[in-house]
């Protein structure tokens, strides 16, 4: 029987494929293979979607100029033969599709190289400092409570400090900053309840108001920080306008934070279950720390599903998709795909052939990857030294959410 006849047989829900189920959630990597092998390319109902599960499709496909994160750059919704979406979700759209992630050529190319003027690696490896000493102190009241829970305690509090201090906000506000990301990056899962999108119109509105009003603030006295730095970038004339840096700096602290939020608190988990491997990593923090990082981000992928639009009719894998549909990219399927990977199911913190897309690929590869990296390096870096017994203390849950996946606490004794 031919791979395309297969498919017509099996479709993703019959191999078990079902980001609502918190089992499938837990562990996707065994329906991922059946979906590899069986239906590559395939028509999944519920969320009117085509699920894309090979790394060679879906790094092409991310590089394909035909596919969109947005249509609207060329169609209208009517046009590309969908609905608009409810006028009063219009504050989160606003500040959505003026963010690179969502932004096609030729705003997407102009609003990169400004808005990569202002976060420089330079600017970048400046921070470290910065986040070894938060690191080391969240670490430390960890240690010195016996332990508790890394995703509280570490993983979630070290990058919104980070782009916190990287913004210029005063730390009295700080504790904003996660509740509004938490609630709009609610809209990434499929089908968001009605509450999720006024919990997202809400942080949206909050969120661009104390922006604007930094903005101002920067503006009648600049500063050391990325505000300032957004502000003054310009290119033979050309500015960010005010919409797009608000934006710009949601998406660093969404984008940015969510990622290695989940990536910190998956990886621990990975570790703590595979005691070969993070003996190694205590034995030669230094030495396997960097290629240690790559391995976690695709081992447990923090981003399991990144969507595209068809601008226009392509062929994937010999299935034929029409313009008008939406492909789901499968980054974590992708990243346990035995095609590329040798292995690909066994943690190897010495990996070093390790072509991961966690990150993306094409134009919209991730502006922020170096900061995470860094960030991940110094958090896993601050636990090794200061933790060196760390040991689970309870069986984790997952969070509910698919497409941004991550552990709800991961308890710890020290």
């Amino acid at each position: 029987m031919s791979e395309l006849a297969r498919q017509d047989r099996r479709t993703p829900a019959e191999l078990g494929f079902d980001p609502w189920s918190p089992a499938f959630v837990a562990h996707p990597y065994d329906v991922y293979a059946r979906l590899r092998d069986q239906a590559p390319v395939a028509w999944y109902e519920p969320s009117n979607q085509w699920l894309v599960s090979r790394h060679a499709d879906v790094g092409a496909l991310l590089r394909d100029r035909r596919l969109g994160r947005s249509y609207l750059h060329r169609f209208s919704h009517e046009e590309f033969g969908r609905t608009p979406p409810p006028p009063e979700h219009e504050p989160f759209h606003t500040l959505n599709g003026h963010g690179l992630l969502d932004l096609e050529a030729p705003d997407h190319t102009r609003i990169r190289r400004l808005v990569s003027k202002a976060f420089t690696p330079r600017m970048v490896e400046s921070l470290r400092p910065a986040v070894r000493r938060i690191a080391t102190g969240l670490v430390g009241e960890l240690v010195a409570d016996g332990g508790g829970d890394l995703v509280a305690g570490v993983a979630e509090p070290l990058p919104v400090a980070v782009i916190a201090e990287m913004l210029g906000i005063p730390e009295g506000d700080r504790q904003l900053l996660r509740p509004w990301s938490a609630a709009i990056v609610g809209m990434f899962e499929l089908s968001p309840t009605p509450e999720t999108a006024d919990r997202a119109v809400r942080a949206s509105i909050e969120f661009s108001d104390y922006l604007r009003a930094l903005i101002a603030e920067r503006r009648r006295a600049p500063g050391d920080d990325l505000v300032s730095a957004l502000i003054a970038a310009h290119d033979e004339g050309d500015r960010l306008s005010e919409q797009e840096m608000v934006s710009t700096c949601v998406l660093l602290l969404n984008a940015g934070h969510e990622a290695t939020v989940n990536t910190t608190a998956n990886g621990w988990w990975a570790l703590l279950r595979n005691p070969d491997q993070l003996a190694a990593l205590r034995a030669d923090p230094e030495g396997l720390l960097p290629t240690a990082v790559e391995e976690l981000l695709r081992y447990d992928t923090p981003l399991q599903m990144f969507e595209r639009w068809v601008l226009d009719d392509i062929e994937v894998a010999g299935v034929s998709i029409p313009r008008g549909a939406e492909v789901a990219l499968l980054f974590g399927s992708a990243n346990r795909d035995p095609a590329r990977f040798a292995e690909p199911d066994r943690l190897d913190l010495a990996r070093t052939d390790n072509p991961h897309i966690t990150f993306g690929a094409g134009i919209h590869f991730c502006l922020g990857a170096p900061l995470a990296r860094l960030e991940l390096a110094e958090s896993f870096g601050a636990v090794l030294r200061a933790a060196p017994g760390l040991r689970l203390a309870a069986e984790p849950g997952w969070l509910p959410g698919y497409v941004i996946r991550g552990l709800s606490e991961l308890l710890v004794e020290v």
